[in-house]
């Protein structure tokens, strides 16, 4: 289920029960991201910044699936100065980061997630909720987007 706020600044996507929860939460960042005017984007700067969005939509929804127990919302918050996206899921524990592998580790290609979101994102962290919590990261708006509100 979508649910936009009255400004459309605010879109919200509600996740538990339902499937292929990564491919819908990032088609519905990318329904937010054209939306608000970041693409198609008019330069190269503008689409590596909303492929950036995408890459943490999945992140943080991926790492809902593969440690909080699934999750259950997404939310994209659009100000003049930042995008900040919200993954809420069942699972209290904070995020941990995995540590760096050396070259002869094998154990597959997991555990970048939060890596990934330390590079891309200005700022990220948890927050714990009633019965889980939620994991944000926020990231500068490029200019000539249109603000919502």
């Amino acid at each position: 289920m979508e649910e936009r706020g009255p400004s459309d600044r605010i879109w919200s996507l509600m996740l538990s029960g339902t499937t292929d929860v990564v491919s819908r939460s990032r088609d519905f960042a990318r329904q937010a991201l054209t939306a608000w005017c970041w693409l198609p984007g008019t330069g190269e700067v503008d689409r590596e910044s909303a492929e950036d969005v995408l890459l943490l939509v999945s992140e943080v929804v991926a790492n809902a699936c593969l440690h909080g127990g699934g999750p259950r919302a997404l939310v994209l918050d659009c100000s003049a100065e930042r995008l900040r996206i919200e993954v809420t899921d069942g699972n209290p524990a904070p995020p941990v980061r995995v540590p760096a592998r050396g070259p002869g580790d094998r154990r597959g290609p997991v555990g970048h997630g939060l890596l990934i979101v330390e590079r891309l994102a200005r700022a990220w962290g948890s927050e714990p909720g009633v019965d889980g919590k939620r994991v944000w990261c926020e990231v500068p708006c490029p200019p000539g987007i249109r603000v919502p509100g």
